[in-house]
């Protein structure tokens, strides 16, 4: 269970992250829409990007593991509020949230099972 979590985690972290350091247009468009300058959007890609491989390392050394998931549940909280300042709909912070549950459950289960 553990590693499955992990794997799925990882991926939660990859897949923005790479959409930031390549600078694909719908990533532009949302720090336009944020008012985050790009430089500091991509700075958030750099963070998902350390997030990922935290988790991925954290197989073998659990708190790293463990850091990199507080981390991004930090990362995400401030998501969900940005999201919120910006006056968007459940669906525009959906996967904000779904990475957010994602975390949570990282974290119950690494801490449950002595990870």
């Amino acid at each position: 269970m553990f590693i499955t979590i992990s794997l799925l985690m990882a991926a939660a972290c990859l897949l923005p992250a790479v959409g930031k350091l390549l600078s694909h247009p719908k990533m532009r468009q949302a720090a336009a829409h944020f008012g985050i300058g790009w430089p500091n959007y991509q700075l958030i890609g750099v963070a998902e990007l350390a997030a990922a491989d935290g988790i991925l390392i954290g197989l073998w050394w659990h708190p790293l593991g463990l850091a990199a998931a507080a981390g991004m549940a930090l990362l995400l909280i401030g998501a969900v509020i940005t999201h919120r300042r910006a006056g968007d709909s459940a669906k525009e912070m959906a996967p904000a949230l779904v990475v957010l549950a994602i975390t949570i459950a990282y974290l119950a289960i690494a801490l449950s099972s002595g990870a």
